[in-house]
This record gives C-alpha cells, structure tokens and sequence, in this order.
C-alpha cells in the first residue's frame, strides 16, 4: 500500500524497518523513529506513534529492541543470521 509515494509499513515489514533503523542510528524516541522512517520514503497507518509502539513492544519481547525510558528505544541483541534477514528485508 503506499500512501503518496511513500510505501506504508505495517506488520513484520515495520517492525524490521524500525529494528534496523536503531541499529543504525543509536537510541532513539518514537518521534525519532517516525522521522527516520519518513526520511526513508515509509509511512505508518493508524495512529503513527501508537503503532510504532505496539510493533517495537513486539520486538522487545524477542529481545531485539530494549525499552530505555518512556519512549526511547535502543537496539538490543539478535543472531547474525536475524540480522541479515532484517537487512535484506529493509533494502526490499
């Protein structure tokens, strides 16, 4: 779906999007994530904060992402291979 012409992220797709772009940048704020994710041609559906949020809680679970302060994030640990598949799944 795209919205415009930038694509619209949901899902595993946004979820990888925001993983990667933590990684590449550092801790960041959800606000933050928005901006990176805009900068890169993405938008979010919905409530755009809400829904960052709901995918990065996803991501935390699996220990990906950790929860540094109300609404900051940092990248945390995954396996090589995740991470190549993350990658590769963002430059799609």
């Amino acid at each position: 779906m795209t919205t415009g012409n930038r694509i619209v992220l949901r899902g595993t797709e946004l979820r990888y999007a925001l993983v990667r772009l933590i990684a590449l940048v550092g801790p960041a704020t959800v606000p933050e994530l928005l901006d990176g994710l805009e900068h890169w041609g993405f938008a979010v559906a919905g409530r755009p904060s809400k829904t960052v949020s709901d995918a990065l809680r996803w991501e935390r679970r699996r220990g990906r992402v950790r929860r540094r302060d109300r609404g900051l994030y940092s990248i945390g640990e995954m396996p090589r291979s995740t991470e190549h598949r993350i990658i590769r799944r963002v430059k799609e």
